[in-house]
């Protein structure tokens, strides 16, 4: 019973050791927030790695808003540049101002197919090349630019679509990943619980720490592994 006491401590802790930052993470971060707030922003910015997959889906979502705001502007009977112009201040963007380029060629009669391919971002930036190019078209074979981009608003629907069902379908497999990363520390209360002492081969043996480290190792493995292979299928 003490055995299982301990090792339910010794995992609580290990948990709580996981989700605080360490001691020299938090004085930064007290030295920080207060006197030098824009540097501490930078900082954690650097230091932060965005999610490719959310900052795509963002994109996408922001691009079929604009292209059912510009459908309408333009069946409303205004020019593609005001159109665009007025669509973009309409839509929500992760980063507006990336856009101002485009707004700018918009407003004042520049090359907007090369503003829309300058301003699409590496990830979820594949509806703006889109609209680029029906964009070139338009210009170029006088085709009706109004039907053009609702046909890219829907191809980008259909899309969206896919990906949310691939990410509700990779959801179980995802916890399933991170029960079975639990399941070791549960060994270790059953195996407490049961009088086996586990943390005393682990710790005070000289097999124990490479056995621990190993384990550590395979279950960090299995979770970078399990995450990467559904980022990967999510992003196609």
């Amino acid at each position: 019973m003490t055995m299982a006491i301990a090792a339910a401590i010794s995992t609580a802790v290990a948990v709580w050791l996981w989700i605080t930052p360490d001691p020299a993470t938090a004085r930064l971060i007290r030295l920080t927030s207060h006197e030098h707030p824009v540097r501490w922003r930078a900082l954690r910015s650097r230091l932060t790695r965005p999610n490719p997959v959310r900052g795509a889906d963002a994109w996408s979502r922001a691009t079929i808003e604009l292209c059912q705001a510009l459908c309408a502007e333009l069946t409303a009977g205004r020019t593609p540049g005001e159109a665009l112009t007025r669509a973009v201040a309409a839509v929500d963007f992760p980063d507006p101002e990336a856009l101002r380029p485009l707004v700018a060629a918009a407003r004042d009669g520049g090359d907007v197919p090369a503003a829309l391919t300058a301003v699409a971002p590496a990830y979820g930036g594949d509806g703006l090349r889109r609209l680029a190019a029906c964009w070139e078209v338009s210009v170029t074979a006088g085709a009706g630019l109004a039907a053009l981009v609702e046909r890219v608003g829907t191809t980008l629907r259909a899309s969206q679509a896919h990906r949310q069902d691939v990410a509700a379908q990779l959801a179980g497999p995802r916890a399933t990943a991170r029960m079975l990363a639990v399941l070791p520390a549960l060994g270790l209360l059953m195996a407490g619980a049961l009088g086996m002492r586990p943390l005393a081969f682990l710790l005070g043996s000289l097999p124990g720490p490479a056995c621990l480290i190993l384990g550590m190792a395979l279950d960090a493995c299995g979770l970078w592994w399990t995450n990467r292979m559904a980022l990967r299928a999510q992003s196609h």
